[in-house]
């Protein structure tokens, strides 16, 4: 009997990653489902995104009091954090403690990687092979890849293999560290990593040059907001906080205003834009007016708001002039959160080429020459981000039913429905998948491992032998997928939410821009309508040796 045949598979249900994602869904579907369960993580230990960025200055720009798990009452009140957006060790402190607290390591092989997994037709199952060699079979296959840590991106510049100095990855940064001192520091990207890393950095080296190719808006974290007083006001109201994260436009605990941008007074509007402005975080963006995102007058307005801020803080009108975004609105790329970020461009150690004004030519054995000369550097930094949300799946040669690979099926961008499943791969599961939706990651991440969850009791109960959306019920959720990111921001500038930052990959949309809420009522609605839009095949006798 070959595995392809294996009437018995080895496990029930195989789980890819071991993040936020990954470790829930072992909990989820061990500890509480009793299922059999083996996750796979390259890694040696757990954490994904926030085991992997470990660049100076790598925090969460989403507030740590709801930027975790919510299902536990016991761990919501016994963990404590530290301040108000955690930084990268506190975030792998937490999920490391997650990992003992539900005794999850044992289910996990570390430092192996997933190499292949093919549906097998005849036995309705999974075969896993991962980069040993190893095989597995399993009856789901569930995917917790993750975003924005595995499938990092540099960029081919001519001459890489001629510089002589040391080059880092910002989501591959050494464990111990790199001691800067003396050193002239390179950052290549000014996306949220470069965003985060630069003021560290100009702190430690002798200097820093920093090679931009698109300004940014950022809103300042304002850490001093959060004490202790207001940590235990947040566990005395933590039901009610998650009660507004589920039902709120992003996953977080507030909404916006209700009204236009435009239906106020200048004066009132500048007035809520200063409020949320000193209170900091991405509540700038979110919980002001509810038409920022979909309405370009009415974000001409806070764009303005942001373009004067920064105006307030960089002394040098050269180095303001290139730090200024005046060719793509707020909202329209990813929402970063700073801290001292413009005022670092102050500082005599630090200078910023606009690559816009005087591009990369090579690097060469001393540095990186741009059109304006050489810059001469020790260690040059690339913060240029990932192949995000597609790219981890790419890594993986995954082939679904009739030989249909996944690089096959997106090839034109990726299909999906609901984030959950794409049509042509039967019992495979993705946790916040292409196309679900924006927002409070791990919250989504609940929502869908509960789903799954609940999902696989279902088919067990009705004798099913395997799930997978049908083609109409996919094709309609791409439509409303792509009206709502055609009507956002995100229509209005390229960036890695539709792949324009990976030379040659297909543009598609990533994710569902409407509302959290909705998408939530959505998700459960299928399910408590007997998973409308999947078709459920029945179980069917299996073949003999």
């Amino acid at each position: 009997m070959t595995a392809d045949h294996n009437t018995n598979p080895d496990v029930d249900v195989v789980v890819i990653g071991a993040g936020f994602s990954g470790l829930y869904a072992v909990h989820r579907l061990h500890n509480v489902e009793g299922l059999n369960v083996l996750a796979f993580e390259a890694s040696d230990t757990v954490g994904g995104t926030w085991n992997y960025n470990r660049y100076p200055g790598a925090r969460c720009d989403t507030e740590g009091y709801y930027y975790c798990y919510s299902f536990d009452r016991e761990l919501l009140q016994e963990w404590e954090w530290t301040g108000k957006y955690p930084e990268q060790a506190e975030l792998l402190a937490y999920l490391e403690h997650v990992a003992s607290r539900y005794d999850l390591r044992r289910h996990i092989r570390f430092n192996t990687r997933v190499a292949a997994a093919r549906y097998d037709a005849p036995t309705s199952r999974w075969i896993i092979t991962t980069d040993a060699g190893q095989t597995v079979t399993a009856r789901y296959f569930v995917t917790g890849v993750g975003h924005l840590s595995i499938a990092r991106y540099i960029p081919e510049i001519e001459g890489m293999a001629d510089y002589a100095g040391e080059w880092q990855h910002s989501s591959r940064w050494p464990r111990e560290g790199i001691d800067l001192t003396g050193k002239r520091v390179g950052v290549i990207g000014t996306g949220s990593s470069g965003v985060q890393m630069i003021p560290v950095l100009a702190k430690q080296a002798e200097h820093v040059t920093v090679f931009q190719r698109t300004p940014q808006y950022s809103i300042p974290a304002r850490h001093e907001t959060a004490t202790p007083a207001f940590f235990a006001e947040v566990k005395r109201h933590y039901d009610e906080i998650w009660a507004a994260c589920r039902q709120s436009a992003g996953g977080f605990p507030w909404q916006h205003n209700g009204i236009s941008a435009l239906e106020v007074s200048e004066a009132e509007r500048l007035a809520t834009y200063e409020r949320l402005w000193q209170e900091g975080g991405i509540k700038f963006a979110f919980g002001s007016y509810k038409d920022l995102s979909i309405n370009i007058a009415a974000n001409q307005t806070v764009s303005d708001f942001i373009r004067a801020k920064i105006s307030q803080v960089v002394d040098d009108p050269e180095t303001l002039a290139s730090l200024l975004p005046t060719d793509h609105p707020f909202m329209s790329r990813r929402t970063i959160v700073d801290t001292e970020y413009f005022e670092t461009y102050n500082r005599d150690n630090v200078a910023l080429v606009d690559l816009r004004k005087t591009p990369v030519v090579r690097m060469t054995k001393r540095g990186i020459e741009t059109t304006a000369g050489e810059v001469g550097l020790d260690l040059i930094v690339f913060a240029t981000g990932f192949d995000a949300v597609t790219g981890p799946f790419f890594n993986i040669d995954i082939e679904g039913r009739d030989g249909l690979k996944l690089t096959q099926a997106w090839a034109g961008g990726p299909q999906a429905y609901l984030g959950l499943q794409t049509v042509g791969f039967p019992n495979m599961f993705m946790i916040t998948g292409p196309t679900s939706a924006t927002g409070n990651l791990p919250l989504n991440a609940e929502l869908h491992v509960d789903w799954i969850a609940d999902c696989i009791a279902q088919l067990d109960e009705a004798g099913a032998e395997s799930i997978e959306p049908s083609d109409q019920a996919q094709q309609e959720w791409m439509r409303e997928v792509a009206r709502m990111s055609e009507r956002s921001m995100i229509s209005r500038a390229d960036s890695w939410f539709n792949g324009a930052n990976i030379p040659g990959k297909a543009h598609g949309h990533l994710f569902y821009l409407g509302h959290f809420g909705r998408y939530r009522t959505t998700v459960t609605d299928t399910a408590r309508d007997g998973y409308r839009g999947f078709v459920l095949s029945p179980r069917r006798e299996q073949p003999t040796a």
